[in-house]
């Protein structure tokens, strides 16, 4: 048995058992994905796969006990290759950052840069995209750190820490009627019509949740995954926007533009950074998950990943 015979079931169960998308996937051909499985089916003595004609159906249940032995040595396999290149290489490398488009754009820059000056021949890969595929990028190595609202603490097979909280805000042209009420309510905001993020991402979930609490149904007239295209789509009069704070601080306020808190409303959500379970960390994703949040140490991590306290509490 070797390694490719691994990576093949490994990929074949990822690519929901097409085999002409798992050879694609590692650059490889069909028929030789086949002969390789059948061939560690045959030396393990048992199928992996349940078939119908040449075509694979489903995972045995012999082989669901093999995939699970075959993630773990895939997943050393990728630890010796991450501890090599730590003390050979000298810091050096690439980091892999998987994120939304909110926090690339608000919350990593200052981070990433510090990072750079203390790591400057670690180059740095980013990754944007929804919080589910911030995890999948995880789970498949593609990334190191996943930095994200939503999704990363439903999967088991990551660590999750909780980074900040956050609140959503109301954004509104100078002048709106309602940038000068005291006091907003849900109601206030259903009168009119709302621009915010797309479903998947930036806490949308506590949005239509506040509303249905209430049984009141928004009137979103556009959707988007940026923070920027809300800002820009509430300036030309489309309706009011609801962003992460991130998107409205000093650095980032819109001169044209009214911000008003929601935390009251829609309550505060919390970004979390997470990472494989079982994944060896290089010293500089430690330190960008340190610069990230001041309640974040390299020790806190370095425990959960062994299993302790990995959804303590901010």
């Amino acid at each position: 048995m070797n390694l490719h015979q691994f990576r093949f079931v490994q990929e074949a169960v990822r690519r929901n058992l097409n085999l002409t998308e798992t050879a694609k996937a590692l650059h490889t051909s069909q028929p030789g994905v086949s002969k390789a499985i059948i061939e560690l089916e045959d030396e393990l003595g048992i199928q992996i796969f349940s078939r119908h004609g040449k075509r694979i159906r489903r995972l045995t249940e012999p082989g669901q006990h093999v995939l699970k032995s075959i993630e773990v040595i895939l997943r050393e396999v990728n630890n010796l290759r991450r501890i090599g290149d730590q003390f050979s290489a000298q810091d050096s490398g690439t980091l892999s950052i998987a994120t939304t488009h909110t926090q690339a754009r608000y919350v990593l820059p200052v981070p990433v840069a510090k990072l750079r000056q203390a790591y400057p021949k670690v180059a740095i890969s980013l990754h944007q995209g929804s919080p589910e595929q911030v995890a999948q990028m995880l789970l498949t190595d593609t990334a190191d750190i996943g930095i994200a609202t939503e999704s990363l603490s439903q999967h088991e097979d990551l660590i999750t820490l909780p980074c900040y909280e956050w609140q959503h805000v109301l954004v509104l042209p100078i002048g709106h009627p309602l940038a000068d009420k005291e006091r907003l309510s849900l109601d206030d905001l259903a009168r009119y019509p709302l621009i915010t993020y797309h479903p998947s991402f930036t806490g949308r979930t506590r949005i239509d949740l506040a509303f249905a609490s209430r049984e009141l149904k928004p009137n979103i007239v556009l959707e988007a995954i940026d923070s920027d295209v809300i800002k820009t789509y509430v300036k030309l009069g489309l309706g009011i926007g609801i962003v992460a704070e991130m998107a409205v601080t000093r650095d980032n306020r819109d001169p044209d533009l009214v911000a008003r808190p929601l935390a009251h409303l829609l309550g505060h959500n919390v970004a979390r950074v997470a990472f494989k379970r079982g994944a060896y960390l290089r010293h500089y994703v430690l330190r960008l998950a340190e610069l990230l949040s001041e309640r974040l140490s390299r020790d806190l991590i370095l425990k959960a990943m062994e299993g302790h306290d990995d959804r303590y509490q901010l």
